[in-house]
């Protein structure tokens, strides 16, 4: 098996044209939110240096802060090894919020199993 050690910038879409994005707070380092970007989003992001990704939801190209005010100011963007997954790490401005309910980040349900073996979902803050 052969190691990718290439400087070659090649993010690889899936069929759909989307790759998934990974970010995380600059200043906590707790992931803040994972989300899909397109072509057009992840070059956006790279040239303006605040992040953009694509609404599979709405099926458009979404700017963070465009409508709630809470922009991501990116610090650092990598690709994994096999140049399908994105981590940025940006700056969280306005409310600090990652989350488009207000909390800091959208990984606010726990996955717990209960007494009897049913799972259930703590909420944190």
């Amino acid at each position: 098996m052969s190691i990718d050690e290439t400087t070659s910038f090649t993010p690889k879409f899936g069929p759909d044209g989307l790759i998934p994005c990974i970010t995380v707070s600059a200043a906590t380092g707790e992931v803040a939110m994972f989300a899909y970007m397109n072509e057009e989003a992840l070059t956006k992001t790279i040239e303006t240096g605040e992040v953009y990704y694509w609404s599979r939801s709405r099926g458009e190209l979404w700017h963070t802060g465009a409508t709630s005010g809470t922009t991501q100011i990116v610090k650092d963007i990598r690709i994994d090894c096999d140049q399908d997954c994105i981590l940025i790490t940006a700056e969280i401005q306005g409310s600090g919020a990652g989350c488009h309910t207000g909390r800091k980040t959208c990984f606010y349900r726990k996955i717990e199993k209960d007494e009897n073996g049913n799972i259930t979902l703590k909420m944190s803050s």
